[in-house]
Formats: structure tokens, C-alpha cells, sequence
């Protein structure tokens, strides 16, 4: 799928079959742009979650931008709360689709929050800083911490840099904030220890970033 929503049980819907099942309300709705990602996280649900064909979020092919923008441009916008690029690849190994499918957004929906879900590497993957690129296309930028130290960090993610991995997704979370209003860190509970959250709100505290204990999902 290339668009989608999410429902309970960690199910992925088409939005024809979201309506359906939840035909009143707004969702938000998730932009699945690569399957590749820059880490190979050992909890990662890439690896663990069964998915019929159907409702598969394993590209058979890379959407173009294009094939995208007729997504978007067919959906119940009455309907739709916040347009989140996400998936099970990272969206930044896409940059100027991204970027581009942004703009659409914003110029043809403008009432409609964005939001990219990251791993916060690309500046990393990039070789130079790239979070001006979001200025005034982006709402919220939703970054993986995963750990309170380089070496816990790249044991959980196996990230392609290595320990440098961690400060470079730290520093992009750090310029992010002159561009975007809304700069989220995460981690996830049941994944990182009580005394490892209290470390990383501490980072997060000490860099003027924001940090969100996000919900272990296993199904």
C-alpha cells in the first residue's frame, strides 16, 4: 500500500476499507514512499509482522511521485486528520520525493497537518544538513531516539553509520527546530528500560527537544 490507516490490533487499512469499517471520525493517514531503510532495528516490525497481500506495507515497486500525488488527490479529505509519511522504510532515502510530496500537501491541502516519522539520518546518508529543506512544508518531525548512549543506540538500531549514528541523529533533531515547529524524540516502552527513558528525557531536556514514550506495538 502507498496510502493508508492505521486501526486497533496494528492493522493497515486501505482507506476504502478504513471508511468502511470507521465511517465516521477523521484518521490520519500514512504515506509509504520505500522499503529501504539506513538501520536494521532489532525490533523493528519489518521483520516480524505477517501482513496479507492486500494490506501489505512491502512495496512491490517504488510509488513515483506522480503515482502519489493521485493518491492523495483521492482522498476523502473531510475525512483526514494529519498526513504522516511513514511506512516500513525510511522516507528521508526519498529526499526530494519527499520534499516534493510535502509541497503538494501544503499548497493543495493547507489546512491539513504534515508529519515525516524518521530515524533522523539523513544528514548522515546526505553529507550535509538537511532539515532547512522542511522549512515552512513541515509540521511536526517525529525522530527515533532508541537510547540513552552511542553504543546502546547502534546495538538496538545497527544503524549504516555506526556510533557516529547517534550525535548525527541528535544534531539533525537539534537544526530541525529552527524549521519546524513541532520536533518530537521517541522511544519505545517495553524496548528501553525505566532507567534508560529517565536518561534520554534528560538528553532531550538538555538539547531543547521534546521527548514521547511511544507504545511497544508486537502484532
Amino acid at each position: 500500500m502507498i496510502v493508508y490507516a492505521t486501526h486497533k490490533g496494528g492493522r493497515y487499512l486501505p482507506i476504502e476499507e478504513s471508511l468502511a469499517e470507521q465511517p465516521e471520525g477523521k484518521r490520519n493517514i500514512y504515506v509509504n514512499l520505500t522499503n529501504k531503510c539506513n538501520c536494521a532495528c532489532t525490533f523493528c516490525l519489518r521483520n516480524m509482522k505477517e501482513m496479507a497481500e492486500e494490506h501489505s506495507l512491502w512495496l512491490k515497486s517504488e510509488p513515483t511521485v506522480d503515482e502519489v500525488k493521485n493518491e492523495l488527490n483521492a482522498l476523502p479529505w473531510d475525512k483526514i486528520a494529519e498526513v504522516v509519511f511513514c511506512g516500513f522504510g525510511e522516507p528521508t532515502l526519498r529526499l526530494p520525493a519527499l520534499v516534493e510530496l510535502l509541497h503538494f500537501v501544503k499548497e493543495n491541502y493547507p489546512e491539513h497537518p504534515t508529519r515525516v516519522n524518521t530515524n533522523g539520518l539523513s544528514e548522515l546518508q546526505y553529507g550535509h544538513e538537511t532539515a532547512s529543506a522542511f522549512r515552512g512544508i513541515l509540521d511536526t518531525v517525529s525522530i527515533s531516539l532508541n537510547a540513552s548512549s552511542p553504543e546502546k543506540y547502534y546495538e538496538l538500531t545497527r544503524a549504516k553509520y555506526g556510533l557516529e549514528s547517534y550525535e548525527g541523529m541528535l544534531t539533525f533533531a537539534e537544526h530541525c527546530k529552527e524549521y519546524v515547529p513541532n520536533v518530537v524524540l521517541t522511544i519505545v516502552d517495553h524496548v528501553t528500560s525505566e532507567e534508560d527513558i529517565e536518561k534520554c528525557r534528560k538528553i532531550c531536556e538538555s538539547r531543547g527537544l521534546t521527548l514521547r514514550v511511544r507504545p511497544y506495538e508486537n502484532s
